[in-house]
């Protein structure tokens, strides 16, 4: 009998041993989210969580991402040709024009993923053509990759026999996330878990399942998409299309106590494009200096006056680059923003299946 108490008793005290480590592990695990629209660089910090904390990408891992850059080298020469056609540009040299249609037919022949020296040497000609740098001047009236002119630029050097692509090349690809993917990565003595999911309104019902115990939600939004429109619904803006959507989250009553890092992101393409294209052409109110500075802190300001919480919740906000690493470290760190010592508290704010099904009602 006794023997068998003090069994019990040794299974009980290595029971609650367990519970303990399991719940300081629960205390210092800090649950992530990425949200934003399509296309506004959530996978890219993903990748820069690897590279900061996951001792970045081996050889093998750089070299799996070859055929995609490979592949949005190809999608984004075949979107400026075909808007040749759309905005009536026409070629510098009739020579381009016979390329364009060499390309097309390549295009159809070819392995995914590859690029034949015929394909290359085409490109690099069509590249260097003055209508098709007219038609990449005019991006924004066509969908194309925001790494189009960095790999078409490179391209040379992409095609050379051994190559290996960069930390630069890796984050600069581009795949259309579907579905949810979890980081994981550590942090002094902190356990993070980043959740990626897609960006497009299709994607979007699939967050309900990353809600439940959520420590900070990350919002990216894109300052360069002020002049362009929604790859899934061309009469919407993706600028307005993201403040919709941060309005939505931000003033949702369950994430009243949930911190909130807004990345204001791309400012390299922003820097570029403001000196084109004038602001008001998404904000037709808009009649300040068309600057980075003047025209960046209006956009942030459209963000941050959606706080309807705002005497009693802050919305922490940064201007990135999310393909610079140095930048992405000095912002994306427990001080910019995501208050981890509530992570415990937090895990009972969002485990009602009711208060689910009213997220997922309002999101759709």
């Amino acid at each position: 009998m006794g023997a068998g108490a003090s069994a019990e008793e040794k299974r009980s005290r290595e029971l609650e041993k367990k519970l303990k480590e399991d719940a300081d592990k629960d205390a210092r695990t800090v649950k992530l989210l990425l949200l934003g629209a399509g296309e506004s660089g959530k996978s890219t910090i993903v990748k820069q969580m690897k590279i900061i904390h996951k001792d970045g990408y081996s050889l093998e891992e750089c070299l799996e991402f070859i055929t995609i850059i490979y592949s949005n080298t190809l999608q984004s020469i075949m979107a400026i040709v075909k808007a040749m056609t759309t905005l009536n540009i026409n070629y510098g040299h009739t020579d381009q024009q016979d390329d364009a249609r060499k390309l097309m037919h390549l295009a159809d022949t070819i392995e995914e993923g590859t690029m034949p020296k015929e394909m290359s040497d085409i490109i690099l000609r069509l590249w260097k053509d003055s209508g098709i740098q007219a038609c990449f001047d005019r991006a924004s009236e066509y969908q194309l990759n925001d790494s189009a002119g960095y790999y078409l630029n490179d391209l040379e050097r992409l095609v050379q026999p051994g190559y290996v692509p960069t930390e630069q090349d890796v984050l600069r690809s581009r795949v259309k996330t579907t579905g949810i993917i979890e980081t994981q990565f550590s942090f002094k003595d902190l356990n993070f878990r980043m959740f990626d999911v897609g960006g497009q309104r299709s994607e979007r019902k699939k967050w309900i399942h990353c809600f439940e115990g959520v420590t900070c939600i990350i919002f990216i939004a894109a300052l360069s998409a002020y002049d362009m429109v929604l790859v899934e619904d061309d009469e919407v803006n993706r600028m307005h299309e993201s403040l919709h959507l941060f309005n939505s989250i931000c003033n949702h009553r369950y994430f009243a106590t949930t911190s909130i890092v807004l990345f204001l992101n791309k400012k390299d393409v922003f820097v570029e494009k403001i000196k084109k294209a004038h602001l008001s052409m998404c904000f037709p109110e808009y009649d300040g200096p068309n600057t980075y500075e003047d025209a960046g802190n209006y956009i942030k300001m459209q963000f941050l006056d959606l706080n309807l919480r705002r005497d009693v919740k802050e919305i922490y906000s940064h201007m990135t680059c999310a393909t610079d690493t140095e930048n992405v470290k000095a912002r994306l760190t427990p001080q910019a923003g995501c208050r981890h010592s509530r992570a415990a508290a937090l895990h009972e704010s969002f485990t009602s299946s009711t208060r689910r099904q009213k997220i997922r009602a309002d999101l759709q």
